[in-house]
């Protein structure tokens, strides 16, 4: 637990006061947010802005888990977890990271271009694609000494569903979906002063206590496992708890400068890489299914898109003022925090559903 408190610590300190940093970093590189003429009037105000804010809580992260290795060594965990970097580590990172790199290049097009107009819609794809394929190949396919890998070859729920085995390479293509699923997820919600920062922390949270319950109920943990019949089977969970605590730390260090009216914006590097890691955070936890409830607010946003696009292109209708939806309820008269606060709260209904039916899973199974 003090690793996991370790971690976190440090990266909201520097993503605190690191992302002023990289305010002035920015400004002075005239990495200015360009601005679509065809979305919300209140929008041109922002224009100029820096963008490509996600820098400072990927960096942030990558340090914490650092630091968290490094208290390990003192601490009386280290007696069930690996000292050393792990390949979940190196997955969930590697996705932030790697995810965050696609989207750095779409906004340093944007950025040089001065226009809205980044990677094209099937580059941006390509390289999550690519991402998602290389993780997910480590992930399925490099094992730990026990034959434990990070993903399974089973879809999971709340744990593996013993009778959906979809072997290897069906699991690799359902790890790239879940990537490129959830990093869009992310990028269609972001657009408002903290609404994707606030979203992404109370999903990050989530995934805190669910890999630091399932590392305290591990299978890993022989002393538990020989005394209780049922135990959690994954890869490395006090790794997880600690880079999605140190994630939502960094975001709420990051959420400082960002929220309304935002000093920086996150772009798609933090928005993709947000996402990369929410995703990769699911598929190591064996939560994939219920992930789609914790993560709830970027389902709702990404079908408004989904459903305005299939009746426009089959009426001629639009079901939506604008897409994604938080811009319908601005063009409906909607302010910016209030749209911001009130999504929050789904985030936070969407999250408190998901933790309870992973919660009263073990209940049921335990009693």
């Amino acid at each position: 637990m003090r690793a996991v408190i370790v971690a976190a610590a440090v990266a909201f300190i520097i993503s605190l006061f690191g992302t002023p940093v990289a305010i002035r970093v920015f400004t002075a590189l005239k990495a200015g947010q360009p601005i679509r003429s065809i979305g919300p009037a209140s929008h041109q105000g922002k224009k100029g802005t820096p963008t490509m804010g996600g820098v400072a809580f990927i960096v942030a992260t990558v340090f914490a888990y650092v630091a968290g290795h490094v208290a390990l060594t003192t601490l009386p965990e280290r007696q069930i977890a690996q000292e050393g970097p792990t390949m979940t580590a190196l997955v969930l990172l590697g996705l932030f990271v790697f995810c965050g790199v696609v989207g750095f290049l779409d906004d340093f097009l944007k950025v040089r271009r001065r226009n809205s107009d980044g990677l094209s819609a099937k580059g941006k794809l390509l390289g999550q694609l690519i991402v998602g394929a290389g993780f997910g190949i480590a992930a399925l396919y490099v094992a730990s000494t026990n034959g434990q890998t990070v993903a399974s070859e089973h879809i999971s729920f709340i744990r593996d569903i013993s009778w959906l085995d979809v072997g290897k390479v069906g699991s690799v293509i359902v790890f790239v979906f879940v990537i490129m699923a959830m990093s869009n997820g992310v990028n269609l919600t972001d657009g408002l002063d903290g609404l994707a920062t606030g979203a992404s922390i109370l999903v990050l949270g989530a995934y805190a206590l669910i890999g630091f319950w399932q590392y305290r109920h591990w299978c890993g943990d022989t002393d538990y496992a020989r005394v209780n019949d049922y135990c959690y089977q994954v890869r490395d969970p006090l790794e997880i708890a600690m880079i999605a605590a140190a994630a939502a730390a960094a975001c709420v260090g990051f959420l400082w400068w960002n929220t309304s009216p935002a000093r920086i914006f996150m772009g798609d590097t933090g928005a993709l890489g947000l996402g990369g890691l929410i995703g990769g955070l699911a598929v190591a936890t064996r939560t994939t299914l219920l992930s789609i409830i914790i993560g709830g607010l970027f389902v709702i946003v990404t079908m408004s898109v989904v459903i305005q696009i299939i009746s426009f292109k089959t009426t001629g209708k639009r079901v939506f003022r604008m897409s994604p939806l938080q811009h319908h309820f601005e063009l409906a008269g909607w302010s910016e925090v209030n749209i911001v606060v009130r999504f929050w709260i789904v985030a936070g209904i969407c999250v408190a559903i998901g933790l309870g039916l992973f919660y009263s899973d073990f209940l049921a199974v335990m009693g």
